[in-house]
């Protein structure tokens, strides 16, 4: 009898598919995981913005997550945009409730685009409530930005900034260097430095690189693998995409995530 590994997402939908639930759902199933979703949001977006956002309620996400947690555990967990504190709130209810494992929190609060796609109070309760409970957050630069009240320019400023973000959480921390100027240099700070090196690849859609990396490193996380492994892994997986170079939409356009499976 086969048994796969299962991945929960707890994230926003995406309707042009590039982002968001349906990006997790894409790179989970490519990266050999059993997808799941507990949807936080409604998005109305497209590869050149976000049009309009409906939250679900409180008691609808709660439903959500009893109903995944009570049936088909996952092993692993990827929290990617979660726009209020409330909705924050069901959520480090329900993972402390259930003892998950292996939880990757994306704090997303722009989109590709430059759309908000989080309330001002839940950046607090986002620090507070949910990252505690996390075993990796995975911010780019302008969420560490954010997070650690530090503005980033360089190598030594993304050093300062992970720093300050994992002595206040006390949570590994990934710092995604892809708005570095030449080079993808990811940073994961856990008391000690580990560089994750990678070429500056010449690809103007990135839509749901985010999402797609911090699945990819839950999915390898629910699989077995280490912390560093699993971001390795998934790197390797998210530049493989991106050198695929698919051209969709007028903006920012998408990634291929299942090339492989067409060719």
């Amino acid at each position: 009898m086969l048994i796969r590994k299962k991945v929960l997402t707890i994230a926003g939908s995406d309707s042009s598919g590039g982002a968001g639930i349906q990006a997790d759902i894409k790179t989970m199933l490519t990266n050999g995981v059993y997808a799941m979703s507990c949807i936080t949001a409604l998005t109305a977006q497209n590869t050149t913005g976000v049009s309009n956002i409906m939250e679900v309620s409180p008691e609808f996400l709660d439903s959500q997550l009893e109903s995944v947690f009570e049936d088909i555990f996952p092993d692993a967990v990827k929290i990617g945009m979660v726009s209020s504190s409330e909705l924050i709130e069901v959520i480090a209810k329900n993972l402390k409730k259930y003892s998950a494992k292996n939880i990757v929190v994306d704090p997303v609060m722009v989109a590709t685009s430059g759309s908000s796609l989080i309330q001002t109070e839940a950046v607090k309760a986002l620090k507070e409530k949910l990252f505690p409970l996390a075993d990796l957050i995975t911010p780019n630069f302008q969420e560490a930005e954010v997070l650690s009240g530090k503005e980033i320019n360089s190598i030594e400023d993304m050093v300062e900034a992970a720093k300050l973000i994992y002595e206040e959480s006390n949570v590994a921390v990934l710092l995604k260097g892809g708005h570095l100027d030449d080079s993808c240099d990811d940073l994961l700070y856990d008391g000690e430095e580990t560089w994750f090196r990678g070429k500056k690849i010449a690809n103007q859609n990135t839509h749901g690189t985010g999402c797609t990396l911090s699945s990819a490193i839950a999915s390898n996380l629910a699989k077995g693998h280490s912390l560093a492994d699993s971001i390795y892994l998934a790197k390797l997986y998210l530049n493989n995409l991106l050198m695929r170079k698919l051209d969709l939409g007028s903006g920012s356009g998408p990634l291929d995530h299942g090339y492989f499976i067409a060719e």
